[in-house]
C-alpha cells in the first residue's frame, strides 16, 4: 500500500516547483533558475517536522537546481555555448512529464467521485414466448392488408387527440375557500356536538364544494379543533367538537 504524505499541500519536489512556476507568471520552457532555486531552497529552511524519505526527495531536486543555477553562472565561450544543451532541458522534461501525470490523476478522481453517482441498469433476459425468430410475419399479408392495418392505427392515434382544449386568458378566482369552510364546519358544532358529515356535504352544490370541504375538515382535525369517528369503510362519518379542558 502507497502512502502518500502532503507536507504543505505539496505532494513533492516536483509540485513545489510547479507551484513556484504558476505563482512567479513563468514560462515552464524558460525557467528563471537564480529565482526558482532561492524560493525553493527558502521553503527547505522553513520546514520544521519532515519525514527523512520526502526530505531526500526534496534534497535531491534542490541539488539538481543548485547544479544547474552553477552551470548557468559558470562563464563559457562561444564554442562551449553552440555544443552544450541547455541544462534546465532534462528539468523541464521530467516537469512536463510529470504534469502530465497530476492532470490525469485528478481527471481519474473525478471520475471515481462521479461514479458514485451514477446507476447502470442490469441487463434483462428477453424471453421469447412466440419463437418467432427467423421467420417471416409479413408472410402471406398482402397490401392492401396492410394500408388497412395502417388507416386504423391512423384513425385511432386521431381519435385520441383532444382538440376541444380551451385555454383561458384569465385564472378565475377560487369559489370556495378551505377557510371559509373550517369556519362553517366550526359553527356547525358550536350547536350541536355530534354532527353528521352527510348533512354537510348534502349542502354542497358541485363536487368542487365537496372536496374543499373534506379538507376543511381534516385540517380541523390536524388542529385538534374537532374529532372524527368512522365505524367501517364507506359508512358515515360523525364530527365532534373537542371541548377546552380535552384540548389541555
Amino acid at each position: 500500500m502507497i502512502l502518500n504524505i502532503n507536507i504543505n499541500n505539496f505532494q513533492g519536489p516536483f509540485d513545489l516547483l510547479l507551484h513556484l512556476i504558476k505563482k512567479n507568471e513563468m514560462d515552464i520552457y524558460d525557467i528563471k533558475i537564480h529565482e526558482i532555486t532561492n524560493q525553493y531552497m527558502e521553503y527547505l529552511n522553513e520546514m520544521k517536522e519532515i519525514d527523512l524519505e520526502i526530505t531526500s526527495e526534496f534534497i535531491v531536486i534542490a541539488a539538481t537546481l543548485l547544479e544547474i543555477k552553477s552551470k548557468l553562472l559558470l562563464p563559457k565561450n562561444k564554442e562551449e555555448e553552440e555544443e552544450e544543451n541547455d541544462p534546465r532541458e532534462e528539468l523541464v522534461s521530467k516537469l512536463l512529464e510529470y504534469k502530465k501525470f497530476k492532470a490525469v490523476a485528478s481527471y481519474l478522481r473525478q471520475r471515481q467521485e462521479e461514479s458514485g453517482l451514477v446507476f447502470s441498469k442490469k441487463p434483462e433476459i428477453i424471453d421469447d414466448k412466440d419463437d418467432i425468430k427467423g421467420k417471416d410475419i409479413l408472410k402471406g399479408v398482402t397490401m392492401l392488408e396492410l394500408y388497412n392495418l395502417f388507416c386504423k392505427l391512423m384513425n385511432n392515434y386521431d381519435n385520441k387527440l383532444n382538440d376541444n382544449n380551451v385555454y383561458l386568458s384569465e385564472i378565475s378566482v377560487d369559489e370556495y375557500k378551505v377557510e371559509d369552510k373550517m369556519n362553517y364546519l366550526l359553527d356547525g358544532v358550536k350547536n350541536k356536538k355530534t354532527l353528521y358529515f352527510s348533512d354537510i356535504i348534502k349542502k354542497c352544490c358541485n363536487k368542487l364544494e365537496m372536496v374543499v370541504t373534506f379538507m376543511a375538515l381534516l385540517e380541523l382535525v390536524k388542529l385538534k379543533n374537532v374529532k372524527i369517528y368512522q365505524e367501517n369503510n364507506f359508512n358515515e362519518i360523525f364530527m365532534e367538537r373537542i371541548e377546552n379542558n380535552e384540548k389541555n
